[in-house]
């Protein structure tokens, strides 16, 4: 997983990922405030020593971490109350692509101690 960790002075901390990873990076920018990363890391300790799956429900992104893996699906995937067959017409349909994204338990600690150290380290 790659990704830079930027410090923009109007829009603050900011992370940029691979495209492929993009749904984890928005997550990172938008979901998870600053000062709840220390609190979050500590719930990240406690599902890997456990059998608990920890599900945060965001307001864009659903976060499921399990002691393999981290997996991001924006709401947009469970919008099922859209009939999308009206858009037939008009060649338009639900591109999932960059909707949903995962890696493995360890990559994603990995990022999130890179954030937290970041973060600390240029306030």
């Amino acid at each position: 997983m790659e990704y830079q960790f930027i410090r923009d002075p109007i829009s603050g901390f900011k992370v940029r990922m691979s495209e492929e990873h993009a749904l984890v990076g928005r997550w990172l920018n938008e979901e998870l405030p600053l000062k709840e990363v220390s609190s979050f890391i500590e719930k990240m300790d406690m599902v890997k020593q456990g059998t608990e799956e920890l599900k945060l429900e965001g307001k864009e992104i659903r976060l499921t971490l399990s002691k393999d893996e981290a997996l991001f699906e924006a709401h947009t995937l469970f919008q099922n109350e859209v009939d999308l067959s009206r858009y037939e017409d008009d060649f338009l349909e639900l591109d999932e692509d960059g909707l949903m994204a995962g890696c493995g338990f360890e990559d994603f600690q990995a990022l999130m101690h890179d954030w937290i150290r970041f973060v600390q380290s240029r306030r």
